[in-house]
C-alpha cells in the first residue's frame, strides 16, 4: 500500500482525508450515523464549533455526497441532516476511529 501512496497523485489515505479531514467533519458524520438531526441538535453536540465553521463543514459534506440536507418550507425554517448511502459506507472507519480513540483516552487516563 505504501508504494501506491508514493507513486500516485492521490493516495487512498489522502482521498479519505480529503473527504472527512475537516475540523468537525468526522464528528458530524459520527453523530449522524444512526440519527437524522436538525442543525440546532448538531450544534448542541459540538458546542465549540462556531456557526460559520459548522455550516461550512455541513456544506462540504453535502457537496461531497456524504450527507443529505432536507429543508422544510416552514417558519422558522427546519433543516434536517442525515447520512447518504455513500456516507454510510464510512461507518466502519468511524467505528474504528472511535475504538482507537477510546483506547487512547484510556491509556492517557492510566498514565495520568
Amino acid at each position: 500500500m505504501e508504494q501506491i501512496c508514493e507513486s500516485t497523485l492521490l493516495c487512498p489515505v489522502e482521498a479519505t482525508i480529503q473527504l472527512i479531514g475537516g475540523k468537525y467533519k468526522a464528528v458530524i458524520l459520527w453523530h449522524l450515523m444512526n440519527n437524522t438531526l436538525r442543525y440546532s441538535q448538531l450544534h448542541k453536540k459540538m458546542p465549540k464549533a462556531t456557526d460559520k465553521m459548522l455550516t461550512q463543514q455541513l456544506r462540504e459534506l453535502e457537496k461531497d455526497g456524504l450527507i443529505n440536507r432536507k429543508v422544510y418550507p416552514v417558519v422558522p425554517p427546519k433543516t434536517e441532516y442525515s447520512l447518504t448511502e455513500f456516507g454510510k459506507s464510512l461507518i466502519p472507519i468511524l467505528d474504528a476511529m472511535c475504538n482507537w480513540g477510546t483506547d487512547y483516552l484510556n491509556e492517557l487516563e492510566r498514565e495520568g
